[in-house]
């Protein structure tokens, strides 16, 4: 084995290792990374201490397009983007750093995530093959993720036109501690 392709396992091994510490599944693994299939098992099993989970992953657009959802994906995407056109980072480091940046925001805000790791990458195909598309909000400006081909024309984003049931979670229905 040469030193280049000895670097280049180092390197797809540590992207798979960081990958899993972050939540990904093996399916984005795989797609990620060119280790095999064993290999990543058993990566996942050294670093999670278990298997990987089974089962298919997301596959709706409709689910970036809810309220909550769309707010947090929309934090994401546009820090992804950011990252691949202003700093120069390749699609995969992007994705990364992205996602670790919208997780220290999301822990700033004190706010629980939304967006875990795979409904991210899933996002992140999802424009990749056009199914997705940013559209810019008429009222504050902001870039939200919208059905791709979707009129943009009098696009309000759910910040601006909050649906009647938004925020309303368990945690605001509690009642008040008495303070007698």
């Amino acid at each position: 084995m040469s030193q280049k392709s000895l670097v280049d396992e180092m390197h797809q091994v540590q992207l798979a290792i960081e990958l899993i510490e972050l939540g990904a599944r093996l399916q984005v693994l795989e797609t990620e990374t060119e280790l095999s299939r064993t290999r990543l098992i058993k990566l996942y099993k050294e670093v999670r201490g278990m298997s990987p989970p089974k089962g298919m992953l997301p596959f709706s657009t409709d689910w970036f397009i809810t309220w909550l959802p769309n707010i947090h994906s929309s934090l994401f995407y546009n820090i992804y983007i950011s990252l691949i056109k202003e700093a120069g980072c390749e699609r995969i480091d992007a994705f990364v750093k992205a996602y670790r940046l919208y997780g220290e925001q999301i822990e700033v805000e004190d706010v629980e995530p939304v967006l875990g790791l795979t409904r991210a990458w899933t996002l992140v195909r999802f424009f990749e093959s056009d199914l997705l598309q940013l559209s810019s909000c008429t009222r504050c400006g902001g870039r939200f993720v919208a059905h791709a081909h979707s009129p943009m024309h009098d696009y309000v984003c759910g910040i601006c036109q909050p649906p009647s049931r938004a925020g309303k979670t368990r945690q605001m229905c509690k009642p008040a501690s008495s303070t007698t």
